[in-house]
């Protein structure tokens, strides 16, 4: 997927799933709660979203000073904008990852070891709420009770983080097993023509430098790079604590009362799930999902604004940060490159490889 065409699908997604929340949940009282909502609580809500960044950016300093690397904080700001743009053009938010680690190589760093800065990065905040969101439902049963649909998504919740953890555990112990699932998987692929057959050396080959790198790193930053490692865990913990407190300070804003314990369970069941859309930056699903469980903190009528509100503050101001960085200091036609970079490598082999053989 390009990234133009990635970025008209989430504007879509996203601009038209809010119209429809909008249109089947605002009503007279919406809109007079609105006029009288409070500046100070919406203000708390933005300092608090800086906050969450300044830990993000915290946390990639931390993590790249264990792999004997130095990065500026302003650099890890730029790199958590970066995040959540690549995320929000890309299916399965897989794109943040590739923006990080050209950056951080700009900045000095070996390829190898962006990839498992990012890497790690992306997993600490996964695993973190692959046990929170669980525990979410099971500190408040009146999630499941009250909403069917919630039923379903903790099962998903559940199923996805065994899943997690066991792959982690096995990539850690077994890398060659991954190997060879990897390499099972492409030829898989291949019998349904989803990957040419000229692509299969390629993709198998770069699959395994891909985890030989990653094991490589995870030894090295779980030796001699320890005490880092546990202050980007730390980062990691307040970042999300930051971003959480963001929808109590949105509702508390209208006048309404705040539960920040449950607003803080259903946010990690609702963000964990969010990793695993398939959409562009999960859109659609974020603001149609959002609205169906804040419904259970806040009034129909207000729960479709606090959702939008919610993913404002959240995401859509660090996606638009990004966005200017991209432009700005990458260059469209590099930010283009970086995301079809490889397929781009596959394809040149195979164009290589069908010259030889006519």
């Amino acid at each position: 997927m390009s990234l133009r065409k990635g970025l008209a699908i989430f504007l879509l997604l996203s601009f038209g799933v809010s119209s429809v929340v909008l249109a089947f949940s605002v009503d007279g009282s919406t809109w007079s709660t609105l006029l009288t909502a409070r500046k100070g609580p919406m203000a708390l809500a933005f300092l608090l979203v800086l906050g969450a960044w300044l830990c993000d950016a915290i946390r990639f300093c931390s993590l790249a000073r264990a792999m004997d690397r130095k990065i500026s904080i302003p650099n890890g700001i730029i790199l958590t904008w970066l995040h959540y743009f690549g995320c929000a053009v890309t299916p399965m938010q897989v794109g943040g990852g590739p923006f990080q680690v050209y950056v951080l190589y700009r900045s000095g760093v070996p390829i190898g070891k962006g990839v498992a800065i990012t890497l790690v990065r992306t997993l600490l905040t996964t695993f973190i709420l692959s046990v929170a969101a669980p525990l979410s439902f099971l500190l408040n049963p009146r999630f499941m009770n009250e909403s069917p649909f919630l039923v379903g998504i903790f099962y998903y919740v559940l199923l996805i983080s065994i899943l997690a953890w066991g792959a982690f555990g096995i990539s850690v112990v077994r890398p060659d097993l991954v190997k060879k699932a990897g390499s099972v998987l492409v030829l898989w692929l291949n019998r349904f023509n989803v990957i040419g057959k000229y692509k299969i050396l390629c993709t198998i080959r770069r699959i395994n430098l891909e985890i030989d790198g990653y094991s490589a790193n995870l030894r090295y930053l779980f030796s001699r790079g320890i005490g880092c490692f546990t202050l980007a865990f730390v980062m990691s913990l307040l970042h999300l604590v930051f971003l959480f407190s963001v929808l109590p300070c949105l509702i508390w804003s209208i006048g309404l009362e705040v539960n920040y314990v449950e607003s803080f369970l259903a946010q990690a069941i609702f963000l964990f799930v969010l990793y695993f859309v398939p959409t562009p930056g999960a859109s659609g699903v974020a603001e149609g999902g959002g609205a169906a469980i804040f419904g259970l903190l806040v009034p129909w009528s207000m729960a479709g604004v606090t959702a939008i509100a919610w993913r404002f503050f959240t995401e859509y101001l660090a996606i638009i940060m990004g966005a200017i960085v991209a432009v700005r200091f990458i260059g469209w036609g590099t930010a283009e490159m970086i995301i079809k970079n490889r397929r781009r490598e596959c394809d040149d082999l195979e164009l290589a490889k069908s010259g030889r053989e006519s």
